[in-house]
């Protein structure tokens, strides 16, 4: 579909599509030489190397923090609370967010009594405040989720190892330093080699709900262009051809990655 020019009213799906007019890379060209090109390719990146920065390091920390928690209830209760809003789609995420982030909300009283702002700020109507809002959102959804991963795999530590480390002196700090964090570090490179090929997979549902006029020029990406142009303007075709763009580069990217890590002689997908 991305190499012809669909159109839907030539019959069923496969007849349309064999009979539209094929035309190359045109589609692409029309995309990489659009003014919106380079507005949807920052805002794609931004968001997602900020939503990565964020998003790979604190379910580690959580990981981390859980292992050397010696109350049980109070260890059962944190992985509840950071675990659920993994389950809570992103409709309702969504709303909590903008009741949490409207001028009258609690955020904002927040800072008003605290004598920050005099007054509310409209962080949703101001695009300078999108992007760290994104990423922000996204670590608090999958935090959770994400840390069981590497709770596995401290489970998967010998004991023995920190009985030795404590026997020889080494206090909690050292044991994570130089025991955990190195046993960790497979399951570090192959979650992040994963998670740097999806740099341009933003997710749709978060920019859709959370984006409007205001502040599109900071949460159009790929995803909400694809569909804008793809489902609201009819242009399949295109669409096709900018989501095909998206995965080839995602494809690029976890080779390119995976090859760096194998040289450098860690752990690698393949």
């Amino acid at each position: 579909m991305a190499f012809v020019d669909y159109q839907p009213t030539l019959g069923n799906f496969w007849s349309s599509l064999f009979k539209s007019d094929f035309v190359g890379f045109q589609w692409f060209e029309y995309f990489f030489s659009g003014q919106d090109f380079v507005q949807v390719m920052r805002n794609t990146l931004v968001s997602s190397v900020l939503t990565l920065s964020i998003g790979f390091v604190v379910p580690i920390l959580i990981a981390v923090a859980l292992n050397e928690a010696r109350l049980r209830w109070f260890k059962r209760v944190v992985q509840t609370t950071s675990y659920l809003p993994y389950f809570i789609s992103w409709v309702v995420a969504a709303n909590i967010i903008i009741t949490l982030l409207s001028a009258e909300g609690p955020i904002n009283q927040l800072l008003m009594n605290w004598g920050v702002v005099d007054e509310g700020i409209l962080f949703l109507q101001d695009g300078k405040y999108f992007w760290i809002i994104i990423a922000l959102a996204n670590t608090w959804k999958d935090m959770g989720y994400n840390s069981i991963m590497y709770m596995a795999a401290i489970s998967s530590i010998p004991p023995e190892l920190f009985e030795a480390a404590e026997v020889d002196g080494a206090g909690r700090l050292k044991q994570i330093w130089h025991i955990l964090l190195p046993m960790l570090r497979p399951t570090i490179i192959i979650l992040l080699i994963l998670n740097i090929g999806s740099l341009l997979n933003t997710g749709f549902d978060q920019y859709f709900l959370l984006g409007n006029s205001l502040n599109r020029a900071y949460s159009d990406v790929i995803d909400t262009y694809a569909f804008r142009y793809g489902i609201q303007n009819g242009m399949f075709s295109y669409a096709a051809a900018v989501s095909m763009f998206k995965s080839v580069v995602a494809f690029i990217l976890v080779v390119t990655v995976n090859k760096i890590a194998k040289k450098m002689g860690e752990t690698h997908l393949f």
